[in-house]
């Protein structure tokens, strides 16, 4: 069978990539294309000797509303593109995996192709713009979800899904960053020309700073994680203390360059070790996503900051529905970890939130229990292969 997959962001090549290895585990003599990332095109090559990326998530990821009214002319060209494209090809199947702004768009024209539609890891319509589960169900012909608390609510809303567990537990799982010793981290990571003894051996104890995907992101993120920076440098208790960005893989050092200067001693950017550099943090500083849930599986104490423009925030306290923005906190329905949202996303906040998650045992061992609440919620590994099986026997059936 033909398969044709849509990811816009890198969780989606993450999630897109491993979905892919079950449909050649389950499929063998299958074929995919798609728009995604790097991850997504390493299974195709691994499998089928060539590419089959026809569009890099990282030339087209947008947020916010006031950026999507700016991005529009590119928005509208890369979906008459991949309408073009989709229809040269002629999938048996089209695969969306979250992206909903692009996605729906994809899948009103789709089905009224012909096409069989399907979505992976839901819109996140049970925490706004509630009125997309009409489109769910008049233009997808199955959903499958990855959060336990979304069944009930599907159910409700008469949307036809599957779920089989989350996928992210195989990915954190199986990654090598989870297995290597710190010793090993940080002889990677450090440059040993440069006199950095400590990466022969457990380098320094540090911060984890993870400033989003998106461009828009990085440059509402950046400037306060950096002034949070300084103030806890200066403080003669966490003097030794680093800070490492987890760069993001749709961004480049340019996008971090301005926050480096003056601050070279202490903080740093490592591109391609998210795992690790979480894995080995004394805590975290994350903006919403899937990251603060990657943060909690691997058990890294975190704050989530999140903020955007003034128009963009307005609009979304309007619309927002959810208690949380977290999804760990959704998933056990209580506040695991704090959330600095906009006016509440300062240097001076977030350095209190991380020197309580450094001294107060007894609040760093809550988390870190409630953490162990939300894996076991999330159920076992293998979520992956389950929903590519199901995939494939859904397209079998019809």
């Amino acid at each position: 069978m033909r398969y044709y997959l849509i990811a816009g962001e890198a969780s989606g090549d993450l999630h897109g990539s491993n979905l892919l290895k079950g449909l050649y585990s389950e499929d063998p003599s299958c074929t995919a294309r798609f728009w995604g990332g790097p991850l997504m095109d390493g299974v195709r090559i691994a499998n089928e000797g060539t590419s089959g990326l026809v569009h890099d998530y990282n030339e087209g990821a947008m947020i916010g509303f006031s950026e999507v009214i700016s991005k529009a002319p590119k928005l509208l060209r890369n979906l008459r593109s991949c309408k073009e494209d989709i229809t040269s090809w002629k999938p048996d199947v089209i695969i969306l995996i979250d992206y909903p702004g692009f996605n729906f768009r994809i899948a009103s024209w789709a089905h009224k192709k012909g096409f069989r539609v399907v979505y992976y890891i839901a819109p996140k319509v049970w925490a706004s713009r509630e009125s997309r589960v009409r489109k769910l169900r008049k233009y997808v012909d199955r959903l499958y979800i990855v959060f336990p608390f979304e069944k009930e609510y599907f159910k409700r809303k008469r949307v036809p899904f599957t779920y089989v567990g989350n996928p992210l537990i195989d990915a954190i799982d199986g990654s090598p960053a989870l297995a290597e010793s710190r010793e090993d981290f940080f002889g990677r990571i450090l440059p040993r020309d440069k006199g950095n003894t400590a990466a022969e051996k457990n380098g320094f104890p540090y911060i984890a700073l993870l400033a989003g995907s998106r461009r828009g992101e990085v440059s509402y993120m950046m400037p306060r994680l950096a002034q949070f920076t300084d103030l806890m440098h200066s403080l003669p208790k966490y003097r030794d203390y680093h800070f490492i960005i987890a760069g993001a893989p749709s961004r480049t050092i340019e996008d971090y360059k301005p926050y480096l200067e003056g601050r070279e001693d202490y903080l740093h950017v490592v591109f391609g070790e998210t795992y690790g550099v979480l894995r080995h943090a004394e805590a975290a500083v994350i903006n919403s996503g899937t990251a603060s849930l990657e943060a909690a599986l691997i058990g890294t104490p975190q704050v989530v900051c999140y903020g955007g423009t003034e128009f963009t925030y307005l609009i979304g306290r309007q619309i927002l529905k959810a208690p949380f923005i977290s999804l760990g906190n959704l998933i056990i329905n209580k506040l695991a970890f704090k959330e600095l949202l906009q006016y509440y996303f300062t240097p001076e906040a977030v350095l209190s939130e991380i020197r309580r998650i450094l001294e107060d045992r007894a609040y760093r061992s809550a988390m870190l229990s409630d953490y162990e609440g939300i894996r076991k919620a999330l159920g076992g590994p293998g979520a992956s292969g389950r929903v590519a099986a199901a995939v494939v026997s859904d397209m079998k059936k019809n």
